[in-house]
């Protein structure tokens, strides 16, 4: 008894000591090309307020690069000016503040920053249905050589592919077969996305429903949706719902919606009972420094317990991804 009191003071005293350097996941990593968002650098506010309007006597692709390089916020996000800046500066914010990422991008770019820090990136490949479509095969030995943990983030959506698409039907069974976690983009891209190149790209698509024909034929399917379906809010509980099996992630929505909006959002999800299983993520593309800002405005949402806000930062994504008590030793020993 008295062993297991002192195990107790002792966690006790490094959740409230040590409370920052508790760890976190992030579901939504990328390994993206600094050019990603254009010609570096580019700014973004957090939140992207007001968004941006648009007389058509423009072309919009000025419209969003204007915004991109003079940011209408007093404290906007610069991105670096390299990609081995970029990839350093996302370590830098991940040491700091001790976050373990599922990282995506091409299996090339994410295996050279994993060969960095290895012990803080789970591999994951960014991929939709096109011409450079990764084989089946090829990820079963991806998945094999132990560089793939996460298939996603799949984004099918701004190719206006719906997720119950034949062509995707067998990388579901391959995930069902090897048991990997499946991360997909329901919800928003950039504003006007659609006038940007994403001419395929349709708004009826945010819907957490397009997914459930897709649930119903792969019921073994480890499923969380990226962004959330944000912000078709009774869509998504419907679904959360009819499936306790999915999860959803708060990437990008989190720092580039309105607080006030992005609160209501997440407080409906929670007070619906649907709390434990939210999964933080920033869905950082180009600016490592979003990050910490996404960091914040779960931390400072006042009708979160920090209980639940510890669900939200780690422990429903260790539930969702399966971690082992190691692992978990291993991230908080850090």
């Amino acid at each position: 008894m008295k062993k297991i009191l002192v195990i107790f003071l002792g966690i006790c005293s490094f959740s409230v000591l040590g409370q920052d350097k508790l760890p976190i996941i992030d579901m939504q990593l990328h390994a993206h090309p600094v050019d990603g968002q254009g010609p570096p650098p580019v700014a973004i506010c957090t939140p992207i307020y007001p968004m941006p309007v648009w007389d058509p006597a423009l072309e919009y692709s000025e419209v969003f690069m204007k915004m991109l390089k003079e940011p209408p916020c007093k404290n906007p996000v610069w991105s670096p000016r390299t990609d081995d800046e970029l990839m350093n500066e996302t370590f830098d914010v991940l040491e700091k503040n001790n976050i373990y990422g599922v990282l995506s991008g091409t299996v090339d770019r994410v295996a050279k920053w994993r060969s960095h820090k290895p012990e803080r990136l789970y591999p994951a490949i960014e991929m939709t249905i096109g011409a450079r479509t990764p084989s089946v095969d090829s990820l079963r030995a991806l998945h094999k050589n132990g560089e793939l943990m996460v298939l996603g983030e799949l984004t099918t959506q701004y190719a206006g592919i719906y997720p119950n698409d034949e062509r995707l039907t067998p990388y579901f069974e391959l995930a069902e077969e090897l048991d990997i976690p499946v991360g997909i983009h329901v919800g928003p891209g950039p504003p006007g996305v659609i006038y940007l190149g994403a001419s395929n790209y349709r708004a009826k698509m945010h819907s957490p429903l397009t997914l459930e024909n897709v649930l119903v034929k792969h019921p073994k399917l480890r499923l969380y949706i990226m962004h959330g379906g944000y912000p078709m809010l009774d869509d998504l509980l419907t679904v959360l719902y009819a499936h306790p099996q999915v999860y959803i992630d708060v990437g990008v929505i989190v720092f580039t919606q309105p607080r006030e909006a992005f609160y209501r959002w997440l407080k409906a999800i929670v007070d619906a009972g649907f709390g434990n299983r939210v999964m933080f993520g920033s869905d950082q593309m180009v600016w490592p420094g979003v990050i910490e800002r996404s960091i914040a405005v779960i931390q400072e949402a006042p009708f979160l317990t920090e209980s639940q806000k510890r669900d939200i930062f780690y422990n429903n994504a260790v539930r969702f991804l399966r971690l082992s008590d190691e692992e978990i030793a291993r991230h908080h020993s850090n």
